[in-house]
């Protein structure tokens, strides 16, 4: 069941060594996806770790690319995407508005980790083609507001 919004006392800036680590704390569920949530209610948290070439961190807003029709071998994107999945729990986020808690591959003393950026609400999803030709979901979101 997700949840929405900070968990326990962890808050933005908080590195923790892996996603076992994430999914333990209740952080971020999945070990290996990089949605958590569920399509009915949407998605309650997300990992940004340099694995989708249209993915695009900036300081006032995320670009995310959308799950699926990547070769699982190379990680090229190879196909379509199709809204399903995981990319329905995005758009879901996009209807009801819910804060998603995001995640970023950080290298750190050890090795890598991941940093808790913050809260973050889905603000628009277009369906366009990315890098590699193919048309991709991508999800824009932004920080949220104080206070809310």
């Amino acid at each position: 069941m997700p949840i929405f919004g900070h968990i326990s006392y962890y808050r933005p800036g908080d590195v923790l060594e892996n996603r076992l680590a994430l999914s333990r704390a209740g952080l971020h569920r999945p070990t290996r996806a990089g949605v958590s949530g569920s399509e009915l209610e949407g998605a309650d948290s997300i990992i940004l770790a340099d694995q989708y070439e249209d993915d695009d961190f900036r300081e006032e807003d995320i670009i995310y690319s959308g799950s699926g029709g990547r070769d699982p071998r190379s990680g090229k994107q190879v196909t379509n995407q199709e809204m399903t999945g995981r990319n329905l729990m995005l758009r879901c986020s996009l209807e009801t508005g819910l804060p998603v808690r995001v995640f970023r591959k950080v290298p750190t003393e050890t090795g890598s980790g991941y940093r808790y950026e913050g809260l973050y609400q889905v603000v628009n999803a277009v369906y366009e083609a990315g890098k590699s030709g193919f048309l991709v979901w991508k999800f824009r979101l932004v920080p949220c507001k104080a206070g809310s």
